[in-house]
């Protein structure tokens, strides 16, 4: 009902069907802070797998309930971390990683080493789950399983938690048969979209910084044989599904959603039409499908479901959001600044209609730059809270992201990370010269990767911005990877042991580089006491440092969250409205924002 503490899971017979509660995880616990990590249903319907994480950790346990009576079966498989679950076609079972049950006292610190994927028959103990795939001489490899659609393969994957893999596949046909490999060395990022027989349809990065599609017969994998469906493009592509007999591709053009839908040869069918800029996702079908569902949102337009005939290619809507907002009193563009060494970066900006620049308007920039994740528009009920009080909001899609395929984030990563820093300060120094703020009201946010940004950002141009928000940072760049599964991110980051890795970490790591008497700005830091993924050292270390150096006038504040994780998608809503509450209040008092004591926002 938008004010439940967790999201609650309907089922319902057919598209037109009226829907009936199968799953309230509201029930779970008192406060709200036992969340559904994920859910999987069964492809015949029977069977919903849910996962469960308590107080926001990355640890999950999965559980499996019949749909028709609402009764959970036995078995539980606990201990999964960075994985989901894939049904056997056949409906069994399904297919998850795991690692071993950590050392007592070591759950949420401990380093998290061999992953393993198993196979759980619905309705047996976890200790009767097979063993499907391990590799004892790669501790540190992250695996993972599905299943093709026929049923007839087992695809496996491996990858060190950056943007490479390999790729295994496994004949199910042949009880009891070993992996064997199709891509076997860390070159590039495979995904497997579809097959028919041994032929595998692919995306790739390989040959193709901006993506591409090819075939790979798994019965011959030799480059030699390869055949390309989709050659590389202008555009990153970023997504590619079968649905019927069909392919889509996903492309972001300047950061902003494009779908093109194609046959099995490569030949464009259409262009599908979206509403405006923003971000198209979905379009997921089975084979034999004749129709598919995609999602469209924008910074102003709440998520809307579309209902598509894969036949005509005609969409029409079949659920929307409903917002007490208008998104017509607001608009969006999209507008290109210059870094520090001429690269062009696009940066999003939403605001009122008929915004004055004065160089006064409050503005918050918002940056994640990391990971090869593009930062696309998107709704935020936070953010609309933002907007309605006056504020400016900033997206910059900083070098690091995926926004334009694989060289715009390897530009910055590991002795080249500094081009994200340089970015996020040409996007604020933009905001300043074309009148929008001024740096006494311009705030500064990001989160996990986006928190070291930010951190490092406030550090070399403190003068910059009045107000930092840095949520759930990665702080200390020289021990990031001795805490649960910060190993993983050294394809970004690097590793302290390499000279001139440590050379780079040392010179931006944001709590290395606090300075005694800097007039830094006001600076609220946010963690959790549950974070497993971003352990709340980090921000321990950073806050104190900070407390300490401190020479201006300027609040730094840290904020706890109790019974919560990394992840703010499974924290409780009457904890989240209640951390919006505090950094909406933050920016507020330290940009100027002045607040209507009546009516919904000011101006």
């Amino acid at each position: 009902d938008g004010l439940q503490n967790q999201s609650v899971i309907f089922v319902q017979e057919g598209a037109e069907g009226s829907p009936r509660l199968l799953l309230d995880p509201n029930t779970l616990s008192a406060d709200g802070t036992t969340a559904l990590a994920g859910w999987v249903p069964s492809d015949d319907g029977r069977w919903l797998a849910f996962g469960i994480s308590v107080g926001g950790t990355d640890w999950q346990e999965w559980r499996v309930r019949e749909v028709a009576t609402g009764v959970d079966e036995k078995g539980v498989t606990r201990w999964m971390r960075y994985t989901g679950v894939s049904w056997q076609p056949d409906n069994s079972g399904y297919y998850y990683s795991r690692y071993d049950e950590p050392a007592e006292g070591t759950a949420y610190t401990g380093r998290n080493l061999f992953h393993k994927v198993y196979f759980h028959r619905v309705g047996t103990e976890q200790a009767a789950d097979r063993l499907v795939f391990e590799r004892k001489d790669q501790s540190e490899w992250l695996l993972g399983a599905n299943p093709t659609e026929d049923g007839r393969w087992l695809v496996l994957t491996a990858s060190t938690g950056g943007q490479k893999n390999r790729l295994f596949v496994q004949d199910l046909q042949r009880p009891g048969s070993d992996p064997v490999p199709v891509i076997d060395e860390f070159t590039a990022q495979y995904t497997t979209i579809g097959n028919d027989g041994s032929i595998f349809y692919v995306r790739t990065d390989e040959g193709a910084s901006r993506g591409r599609v090819v075939a790979i017969d798994v019965t011959a994998p030799e480059r030699a044989n390869w055949k390309t469906v989709v050659p590389e493009g202008p555009e990153a592509l970023r997504g590619a599904s079968f649905a019927g007999d069909q392919i889509f591709l996903s492309y972001l053009k300047d950061a902003s959603s494009e779908v093109r839908l194609i046959d099995r040869s490569g030949s464009l069918i259409r262009t599908l039409e979206l509403p405006g800029i923003g971000s198209a996702s979905g379009f997921g079908a089975r084979r034999d499908d004749t129709e598919s569902f995609y999602t469209f949102t924008s910074f102003t337009r709440p998520p809307t479901i579309y209902r598509m005939d894969l036949v005509s290619g005609k969409s029409r809507i079949w659920r929307e959001t409903h917002v007490d907002f208008d998104p017509d009193d607001y608009e969006v563009h999209r507008e290109f600044i210059v870094s520090k060494d001429g690269t062009r970066v696009p940066i999003f900006l939403t605001h009122r209609k008929g915004l004055t620049r004065h160089g006064l308007n409050p503005t918050l920039l918002y940056v994640y730059g990391g990971f090869n994740q593009p930062q696309v528009p998107s709704f935020s009920i936070s953010r609309v809270g933002w907007l309605e009080m006056g504020g400016v909001f900033a997206l910059v899609c900083a070098r690091g992201g995926g926004e334009y395929g694989r060289e715009w984030h390897q530009a910055a990563v590991k002795v080249t990370k500094q081009k994200t820093f340089d970015d996020v300060i040409a996007a604020g120094e933009w905001l300043v010269a074309n009148d929008y703020t001024s740096s006494h009201h311009l705030g500064l946010q990001g989160g996990s990767n986006g928190g070291m940004v930010v951190g490092a950002v406030a550090n070399q141009r403190p003068d910059l911005f009045s107000a930092v928000l840095v949520q759930a940072g990665v702080m200390d760049m020289l021990r990031y990877h001795r805490f649960t599964i910060g190993k993983a991110w050294a394809a970004d980051y690097g590793l302290p042991e390499n000279e001139d890795e440590f050379r780079a970490l040392h010179a931006y790591s944001p709590y290395h580089n606090v300075r005694s008497g800097t007039n830094y700005p006001a600076i609220l830091v946010t963690t959790a006491d549950f974070d497993d993924r971003v352990v709340p050292g980090h921000s321990f270390k950073y806050a104190a440092a900070l407390q300490a150096a401190q020479a201006g006038i300027a609040p730094v504040i840290i904020r706890i969250s109790r019974s919560t994780g990394h992840s703010g998608g499974m924290k409780p809503t009457a904890l989240a409205i209640d951390e919006v509450a505090d950094l909406w209040a933050f920016l507020a008092a330290h940009l100027g924002l002045e607040l209507e004591e009546q009516g919904r926002g000011g101006r």
